[in-house]
């Protein structure tokens, strides 16, 4: 019988995933393979509770394979190399996978296929649109949201497939496969108080559902900057490892445009890095490149632990220390914090995000942190400063979120979180560790002289 070869990455699910559906097409068995990395300790750009999630996820996975009488193979080290050697000791005569839309996924695809001796067969699943099929009049790439949005919007969007019922007879005990990974294969430990969601592919399915089904989607535009509720779909991390298909989701929250900007957003950032790699090094807007961004140690402590005295944006760093999740909201505000109020450049926040968010995309990091920075892709760039204590008015004015994620303030009346406070707040919390008209104004300063020349 032939085999052929089907390699996971960000695609952990057997439902509406084109390559694996196309390898099935193919009339071969199929192998399922999927390779882990061989780092150790540390990484700048992942960490503990993004791998605890990943475990789950392939743990999953490999049970639902052998539900279908398949067999996930699990190898280690390069990809290339090991899909290599997979190939030969199965006999197959073919490769198939998904491709990956950030530059280090593309650069191992490119040495795949100049170095295999068997076809490599790849397919469109991560996105809806890839970033050449969403161009200007001209043919060139955008730059700004909005117009790049209306193209995506308009465009004939592919249809989800069925689940796959059978990848044909198993791998061979002989044919060798690693343990299936816990944090211990990279040499970490479990954080023990980590709220992470369940991971899996039927898990995934269950959020998804629970969000298009109930009243969450129909009111997402009037709900999804409210901290406090349930007001998001939280299907970021499933979107993140492939646990659900953006095919399917997009599908199913057809009734509410507000959503499908967001998903939208998400294909615009992964457009930008396609056609300005460089961004994860520079600022997309040159203009701002001799910017000077003198954050102190004392300030970037205070940040990371959710102790600078500014309670919104320590309720979100709290949040994402314990859940790898923060609200997309709280994001913002705690970004444009590091950058503007404790003036950190956007490259120190990307990095802390991508080690301790299990939803990290490496375009939608980068695109976020910059716009927030006011590097970015934004047509009102650097003045746009938010106010945490406005934001707080907006967004939390009864202190619900604030409150849940910093329980020493839970009997602080709502109104005192709201403004500069001369005082405590309660006798662990900090007071504010800078005054943010201050901060704000030597931001303004600070970009009016490194901008460059016109």
């Amino acid at each position: 019988m032939r085999t052929v070869l089907f390699w996971f990455r960000r695609d952990l699910r057997l439902t509406d995933n084109t390559g694996l559906a196309a390898a099935v097409a193919s009339g071969a068995r199929v192998i399922p393979v999927y390779i882990l990395s061989t780092w150790k300790k540390h990484h700048g750009w992942t960490g503990p509770k993004r791998l605890q999630f990943l475990c789950g996820c392939i743990e999953s996975l490999s049970r639902n394979l052998d539900s279908i009488g398949s067999r996930l193979i699990i190898r280690a080290g390069d990809a290339v190399e090991e899909l290599h050697k997979l190939a030969q000791e199965t006999q197959a005569e073919a490769i198939y996978f998904n491709r990956d839309p950030d530059p280090f996924g593309k650069s191992v695809e490119t040495r795949l296929a100049n170095t295999s001796p068997i076809p490599c067969h790849s397919y469109k699943d991560a996105v809806l649109h890839e970033a050449h099929e969403v161009l200007t009049g001209s043919g060139g790439p955008y730059r700004v949201y909005t117009p790049y949005s209306k193209n995506w919007l308009a465009l004939e969007k592919p249809q989800p497939q069925p689940a796959i019922k059978t990848l044909g007879p198993a791998a061979e005990t002989h044919i060798h496969s690693h343990p299936l990974p816990t944090l211990a294969w990279w040499d970490l430990q479990p954080q023990a108080d980590a709220q992470l969601p369940t991971p899996g592919e039927r898990a995934a399915r269950e959020r998804m559902k629970a969000f298009i089904q109930s009243q969450r989607l129909t009111a997402y535009k009037e709900q999804r900057d409210i901290p406090s509720i349930a007001g998001t779909s939280f299907l970021s991390p499933d979107l993140r490892f492939g646990l659900i298909s953006i095919r399917e989701l997009y599908a199913h929250s057809l009734p509410d445009l507000t959503y499908r900007k967001e998903l939208g957003w998400r294909e615009f950032y992964i457009a930008l890095l396609h056609h300005y790699p460089e961004v994860l090094e520079r600022d997309f807007n040159p203009d701002y490149a001799r910017v000077q961004w003198p954050g102190t140690e004392g300030g970037l402590e205070a940040w990371t632990t959710g102790k600078t005295g500014f309670p919104i944006v320590d309720a979100g760093m709290r949040q994402l220390i314990q859940t790898g999740w923060m609200h997309n909201r709280v994001r913002m505000i705690v970004a444009m914090f590091l950058t503007k109020d404790l003036h950190f450049h956007w490259k120190v926040g990307e990095q802390f995000f991508h080690q301790h968010l299990i939803d990290a995309e490496i375009a939608s990091n980068n695109g976020g942190w910059q716009w927030s920075a006011g590097t970015g892709a934004d047509a009102a760039p650097y003045f746009r400063i938010q106010n945490p204590w406005s934001q707080t008015k907006r967004y939390d004015p009864e202190g619900k979120y604030i409150k849940h994620w910093l329980p020493e303030l839970a009997h602080v009346p709502a109104e005192k979180l709201l403004d500069p406070p001369t005082l405590r707040l309660a006798k662990d919390y900090p007071l504010p560790i800078v005054d943010h008209t201050t901060q704000r104004d030597y931001t303004l300063e600070r970009f009016k002289l490194g901008k460059k020349p016109s």
